[in-house]
């Protein structure tokens, strides 16, 4: 009988038991799942964004399904900060998983104040979302610019004494550029992709089905948006990669990890099935181990293009 493949991998300097996490905003702190399964089962949790203060979110409908995936427009509904350090940190920390708060800010203090917080509190990484409008510069999103992102990530590093990892929003003309913009102000991490801005719209009443009229798309339709972007930012950068974007399957999973990801993340496919993550992990442990591999993370970067 031949040995396990080992399924451990390190993203920047934080051990995963496995390389499978869930995605921001598709599980929120964890508590509802684990009424299904213990969450040490997991390699980590991205936990759903974070902002300074309590959010409410956007007015419903805010969540329309499409053929391959869905649309939200949430909005970013949260506790805030300090009510997650309170509240939600102490439960997650008694699981054996690593705890990777998603934070958003309007302007670049926010993520200081933020990421000096949730490190204090002892959070394993912080996820920076970039696709947030920043106030100061006339509502663009720090993630459509170089230079905003640059910022917004030098403003991070310089407040958390953990890892930061910024996550990119495939809404640009060029990922690389941003990647690169990000590496060089001292990211520790990417993780990619953000939700694709889409629209659907009721034929009978002419209005969007969105209150917010757009959304994020996100599910199995973004996977081969996923796949490439993440192929070209690994061979843009040296720092390493979260994937994510369509993942349901460990097949799935592999994609990405050939493509240069050194772990993935489930999202929207845990509102169908509350077990995916932990399927997508068997599924990969027996790809790997089918086509002979002592580790998982031999996977990483082993496309071979034509």
């Amino acid at each position: 009988m031949s040995n396990p493949v080992e399924l451990s991998v390190d993203l920047a300097g934080v051990h995963l038991k496995n390389p499978v996490v869930v995605a921001s905003g598709t599980f929120g702190f964890g508590k509802e799942y684990g009424a299904f399964y213990d969450l040490s089962e997991l390699g980590g949790i991205c936990c759903k964004g974070l902002t300074p203060a309590r959010r409410e979110g956007n007015p419903p409908p805010r969540i329309a399904e499409t053929p391959m995936g869905i649309l939200n427009s949430v909005g970013l509904q949260n506790p805030g900060v300090d009510a997650f350090i309170a509240q939600e940190l102490p439960e997650l920390k008694r699981h054996d998983l690593a705890i990777i708060a998603n934070i958003s800010g309007n302007t670049p203090e926010d993520y200081g104040v933020m990421c000096e917080k949730l490190s204090a509190a002892g959070v394993d990484m912080i996820e920076v979302n970039i696709s947030c409008p920043n106030v100061k510069a006339g509502g663009l999103a720090y993630g459509t610019r170089p230079e905003l992102a640059a910022e917004v990530t030098a403003i991070a590093k310089k407040h958390a004494s953990v890892p930061v990892m910024v996550k990119l929003s495939p809404n640009v003309t060029d990922i690389t550029e941003i990647a690169r913009a990000v590496e060089g102000a001292g990211a520790d991490a990417l993780s990619l992709i953000n939700t694709l801005r889409g629209m659907r719209i009721d034929v009978h009443t002419r209005r969007p089905i969105l209150k917010m009229n757009t959304g994020g798309l996100s599910g199995p339709a973004v996977l081969p948006v996923a796949v490439r972007m993440v192929w070209e930012v690994a061979g843009a950068v040296k720092i390493p990669i979260l994937g994510m974007g369509g993942v349901s399957r460990g097949a799935d999973a592999a994609q990405l990890m050939l493509a240069g990801a050194a772990a993935v993340a489930v999202g929207t496919a845990c509102f169908d099935d509350p077990f995916a993550p932990l399927r997508v992990r068997d599924e990969l442990a027996a790809l790997a181990a089918g086509q002979g591999l002592d580790r998982v993370s031999e996977l990483t970067g082993g496309v071979r293009p034509w």
